[in-house]
């Protein structure tokens, strides 16, 4: 069976290659948006489509990129087929994070500012599952069910780095999955979602004190990757 997430070019291709089917897409998400594309466009380029600053050191390094996004990633299998199952792995993510803030609020372990910036992430992860739940739909899909999740909240300090830590982790697995998209629309929500994902790791790193821009270049992460890492905080479900 052929796998529809790799057999032909997806969504960031024919931008690139479309002007016009670019200004459209754009206009979907205004600035925000078209930063994450810029981004993406970068990080997904090919290296037969070379750029004028092509040879210089940044563009090898996002050359190098594109070689790890283009694989195929076997993980997504266990969420169905094409972009569908990107959104649905994406869905599954956006319910671990939302059941985390939920747990940390819950915990008592978070004051003032770190209380208040839960808060906001928090429900900010609540629209995200929202918003993809409604594109699966609408998209003839099935949405996955929320999985059952197991968190520890040792101190404030501990309950932020991991926030930071799955932050951006959302934001590399949306960036390892965007040259595999084929729908405009759900490319749109994805690059959309990244770029906040993005934000709010920069956020949390700064709250504990740490560079919040610590890589020069995103770092897209595979679906077997971000699921392993993730894998700890899930219960597993009896068969």
């Amino acid at each position: 069976m052929t796998d529809p997430t790799t057999d032909r070019p997806g969504a960031v291709a024919a931008l690139r290659s479309d002007p016009a089917s670019r200004k459209r897409f754009l206009r979907m998400g205004g600035a925000g948006l078209a930063g994450a594309l810029a981004l993406t466009l970068s990080a997904c380029g090919s290296e037969e489509e070379k750029s004028p600053a092509e040879g210089t050191d940044v563009a090898a390094a996002a050359a190098g990129v594109s070689a790890e996004v283009s694989k195929a990633d076997p993980a997504l299998r266990r969420f169905g087929e094409g972009d569908l199952a990107i959104a649905n792995y994406a869905l599954t993510l956006e319910f671990v994070e939302t059941a985390f803030y939920e747990k940390a609020l819950d915990s008592g372990v978070l004051t003032g500012s770190a209380q208040e910036l839960f808060k906001r992430f928090g429900e900010q992860e609540r629209t995200h599952v929202e918003a993809l739940t409604k594109l699966i739909r609408s998209s003839g899909g099935t949405p996955v069910e929320p999985p059952k999740t197991k968190f520890t909240f040792d101190d404030s300090a501990a309950t932020l780095d991991l926030a930071a830590t799955f932050e951006d982790l959302g934001a590399n697995a949306y960036l390892g999955q965007a040259a595999k998209i084929q729908s405009p629309e759900i490319l749109a929500t994805a690059l959309s979602i990244h770029s906040v994902e993005a934000r709010h790791a920069a956020a949390l790193l700064g709250i504990t004190g740490k560079p919040a821009a610590p890589r020069a270049f995103a770092e897209p992460a595979d679906a077997g990757t971000v699921l392993a890492a993730v894998q700890p905080y899930l219960v597993a479900q009896e068969s």
